[in-house]
């Protein structure tokens, strides 16, 4: 199942896509659950079964695309989580490298990701994107897996100019962090940790690799993360970028406004953005 997190005639609403459209969820469901997010917090995904076989009230091309989660509590972000990416930054520490986004950091599948004008060095991170489902803390590993709602794309735009010793002010600058174009649930992902990645900078490859060569596994970033801090339905767990990031090419190769990224994952569909410079917003 895969659910569309958008607006339309300035109502925020989400819905589920299937083969004629999307259906609208939140006119099923009245002002009961106003967002996604409110929706986790209360139902489990597969409640939404049945509604997936209803008719479509919209054809994609009609709404305006949010972040899969556009308000979320926590998003908590890992880097270094591949072995080409540590081997390019010469990471050595054996700990998860964890940093925080902010929600109003991100932008949605098809909208205009906002290069900053400060920056000189705006660089491109394909990633998996985890949602929780359930309110937990201390999961086990062996259990993490019963505490996601579902997968997406994340295209983590990073200002490398602005991660001075530490990250969060590379990270964080408004409309940065493209999240989309929809959440799969987990149920029609078999295995996350066997999905082609792949990010295109105006058509070309510029980063590929496999979620198989994660270095934390999803389960243990749960149970590392959900130990010293609880999570909520609707937090999000970005779990690191493969390789092949502009600012380690020889030249690097850094967004600039007109570009067009893409991040592809298996099963996950294709988040599509447009890069724009700030200072015209």
């Amino acid at each position: 199942m895969k659910i569309v997190n958008f607006k339309i005639n300035g109502k925020h609403k989400f819905g589920i896509i299937n083969a004629d459209g999307i259906v609208d969820v939140s006119a099923i469901y009245g002002n009961k659950y106003p967002s996604l997010k409110a929706f986790l917090e209360n139902e489990e995904v597969s409640g939404l079964t049945e509604i997936a076989l209803a008719k479509a009230d919209y054809d994609p091309d009609q709404v305006e695309y949010l972040p899969v989660i556009d308000n979320p509590t926590k998003i908590i972000c890992v880097g270094m989580n591949y072995s080409e990416k540590r081997a390019e930054f010469n990471e050595l520490n054996p700990e998860p490298t964890l940093f925080v986004r902010f929600a109003d950091s991100q932008t949605g599948h098809l909208t205009f990701i906002n290069k900053p004008t400060e920056s000189h060095e705006f660089d491109y991170e394909g990633e998996l994107a985890v949602i929780i489902g359930k309110k937990c803390s201390h999961v086990s590993e062996a259990d993490a897996f019963d505490v996601i709602a579902g997968y997406s794309c994340y295209m983590d735009g990073s200002a490398r100019d602005w991660q001075h010793s530490w990250y969060t002010a590379g990270k964080n600058w408004p409309k940065t962090g493209a999240f989309g174009p929809y959440l799969t649930s987990k149920d029609e992902i078999q295995d996350p940790h066997n999905l082609s990645i792949r990010t295109f900078l105006n058509a070309n490859e510029v980063q590929c690799d496999n979620t198989k060569n994660m270095i934390h596994k999803i389960p243990y970033l749960i149970a590392y993360i959900s130990t010293f801090t609880p999570l909520s339905p609707g937090d999000v767990i970005i779990t690191g970028s493969p390789g092949g990031v502009g600012k380690k090419r020889t030249p690097p190769l850094f967004l600039q406004e007109g570009d067009c990224v893409e991040v592809e994952i298996e099963g996950l569909g294709r988040l599509r953005n447009a890069i724009r410079e700030a200072s015209v917003v």
